[in-house]
């Protein structure tokens, strides 16, 4: 190779060598951002899904408090004394779950008399169809020393995209809360001494 044609190349390569570091530093300060950009929707994505499962079994555990509460009225006669409606029983329970869940037609209340404890069988809610069964709307909150099950279902829409697949129960956007407690009535009035 003739000298002036190492002498140029030499050239060149040195201004090469020159660009290329000053090129680097300022490459590497966007890489921060480009790999955020890059995990951020997935993180972004598992933290709704973690904070979502929270809410579920948070509302679960709210609905069995308010399922609780709401049965004790009747267990201790004043749903029967007091004339309280189903409307009504349905309303206490809407009122202990609302700071969580909206009630607005996604709750369901369950209460059935059966003659023993062994009857008080809870079924499958959930229809052939994957859907809430609206046969379980009875109201028989039964007289003194009645055997009484109440059941409560909500309904709770599944906002997590991409997840939707493992925290959805019914339907295909919707997971399934239930609460359930059964118990026999009290003797509430003078009439009966004991059960």
């Amino acid at each position: 190779m003739p000298q002036g044609a190492k002498t140029l190349l030499g050239h060149a390569a040195n201004r090469l060598r020159t660009i290329g570091a000053r090129l680097r530093p300022r490459a590497r300060a966007g890489s921060a951002a480009i790999e955020f950009a890059l995990i951020a929707p997935i993180f972004f994505i598992f933290l709704m899904g973690t904070m979502e499962t929270g809410i579920i079994f948070l509302g679960n555990f709210v609905l069995q408090n308010a399922t609780n509460d709401a049965a004790r009225q009747i267990r201790t006669g004043q749903v029967a004394l007091g004339g309280i409606s189903q409307t009504a029983f349905r309303q206490v329970i809407c009122g202990e779950i609302s700071p969580l869940l909206a009630c607005d037609g996604n709750l369901q209340v369950d209460v059935e008399t059966v003659s023993t404890f062994s009857q008080a069988a809870v079924t499958n809610p959930i229809t052939a169809s994957n859907t809430l069964d609206p046969a379980l709307n009875n109201w028989q909150p039964g007289t003194v020393c009645s055997v009484v099950l109440v059941r409560t279902f909500y309904t709770y829409p599944v906002a997590t995209p991409l997840l939707t697949a493992f925290l959805v129960n019914i339907n295909s956007t919707q997971h399934l809360l239930t609460a359930a407690v059964a118990f026999r009535n009290e003797p509430f009035n003078n009439q009966v001494a004991g059960c």
